[in-house]
């Protein structure tokens, strides 16, 4: 199977990278890491996009979820999808902060219930 990731360069993105080749290479397999660059600015442009597109959907359902309201365990849930859409956010859209906010918001209605 083949497959190819594009990612932004930078020091993390590139270890992880040259990590997973050396665990596919020792699981028998092939791996090549190459290092990239987009022709334009208006490439560039449209793949920051569609990166953000995906991130700020996520956003958005943490957003939802935290106000609808809940208990610890629906605090304990959008904790870990922050955590784990964080870790593809790579141009932090204005969603992420909103979400972190009502987050937040839950985290301190939460404490404040007896």
């Amino acid at each position: 199977m083949d497959s190819l990731v594009a990612l932004p360069l930078d020091d993390r993105t590139r270890e992880q990278f040259e990590w997973l080749a050396d665990e596919v290479q020792e699981a028998g397999g092939e791996a090549t890491v190459w290092v990239g660059q987009l022709t334009g600015r208006a490439q560039e442009r449209q793949l920051v996009a569609r990166m953000n597109a995906a991130v700020t959907a996520d956003y958005e359902l943490v957003i939802e979820a935290a106000e609808a309201g809940g208990g610890q365990r629906t605090l304990s849930r959008l904790r870990r999808s922050m955590r784990d859409i964080r870790a593809r956010d790579y141009f932090s859209p204005p969603e992420r902060q909103r979400a972190e906010r009502a987050v937040e918001r839950l985290a301190q209605l939460t404490a404040a219930r007896p």
